[in-house]
């Protein structure tokens, strides 16, 4: 089976901060050039704790209409002080055309409560949303609230659960879980880039990693090639080339996505809700620098760079 590469969307604002939707198609159009199988809007990557109620589905609508089903979409939907706001946020976002809601797993559990709590509170928000198709993020922010394997199986066996994101970050808890989940219908998507080819081997559906804000076409072609028996030697060269890389991604992100977009040839700002400094001169120096490691990667491997030119 075909693995899929669906990135954690980033938002693109305007000099006053606001949504740039005229942006937001560009970037659209850069990830499926980029051949994306799939797309996450209103995520950590999104920003969604730095805007408001309002744009977060102003935003996710924007996404699917202009998607138009050429690839499926999926957004955070567990916003709300109470089970039953939750409930009723996770309706108005499955309203803009999502396929499927995630649900923050550490929205419904302080870090010192129980499974079991977090349990309960998971089948009272599935008794109050109809047949929505839901999916599981275990985001970083509040804090990051792991999945067991054996509560993964409790809400895979539900039949609502389809989605999942996980960020455990450690190849035995991956394996664990996918052996949870077998023969369902549940598609488990990692986040951590340095994992991709030991949990795709392993039977995940494929990655969805910020890495992808920087150069998609790399991990399309990961995805792409991850079980091609002649391409062994590529992906393992791919694989230790995106883990070496792989912090450097994470310094003052989204930030730093959005100057090595800018580096790339699109016209984003530089401007970020959630992170107020722009990276240091040593930072954008480094990151700069990914620019000739990119082309190098794209020529031994022999992808086409996706070029502002080809989303325009």
């Amino acid at each position: 089976m075909s693995k899929k590469f669906v990135p954690v969307m980033i938002t693109p604002f305007t000099p006053q901060a606001e949504i740039d939707f005229d942006m937001l198609k560009k970037l659209v159009d850069f990830y499926l050039a980029a051949g994306v199988k799939g797309l996450f809007a209103n995520c950590l990557s999104s920003e969604m704790y730095s805007i408001n109620e309002e744009e977060r589905l102003a935003l996710t609508r924007a996404v699917v209409e202009y998607v138009n089903g050429r690839v499926p979409v999926v957004a955070t939907g567990s916003f709300g002080l109470t089970i039953e706001d939750k409930a009723t946020f996770t309706k108005k976002m499955y309203d803009t055309g999502v396929d499927s809601v995630v649900l923050i797993t550490a929205h419904y559990a302080g870090q010192e409560e129980s499974d079991e709590l977090m349990l309960q509170r998971f089948e009272k928000m599935l008794s109050l949303t109809g047949n929505i198709p839901l999916g599981l993020y275990e985001c970083p922010v509040p804090y990051k609230r792991l999945v067991s394997p054996e509560m993964l199986k409790t809400l895979v066996s539900t039949g609502r659960m389809h989605y999942h994101k996980d960020t455990c970050c450690n190849v035995e808890q991956v394996r664990a879980k996918l052996e949870a989940i077998k023969g369902s219908n549940m598609q488990f998507y990692d986040a951590h880039t340095p994992n991709g080819v030991a949990s795709m081997s392993m039977g995940a559906a494929g990655l969805s990693s910020i890495a992808g804000n920087f150069y998609p076409e790399i991990l399309v072609w990961l995805c792409d090639h991850v079980n091609d028996p002649a391409k062994q030697k590529e992906v393992e060269w791919i694989q230790s080339e995106l883990t070496r890389l792989d912090p450097l991604v994470h310094t003052a992100y989204p930030m730093s996505s959005k100057f090595f977009l800018q580096l790339r040839g699109l016209p984003i700002h530089t401007i970020s809700r959630s992170h107020a400094l722009e990276p240091t001169p040593k930072e954008k120096a480094a990151i700069h620098a990914i620019l000739d490691t990119l082309k190098a990667w794209c020529e031994r491997l022999d992808i086409k760079e996706v070029a502002y030119e080809d989303v325009v």
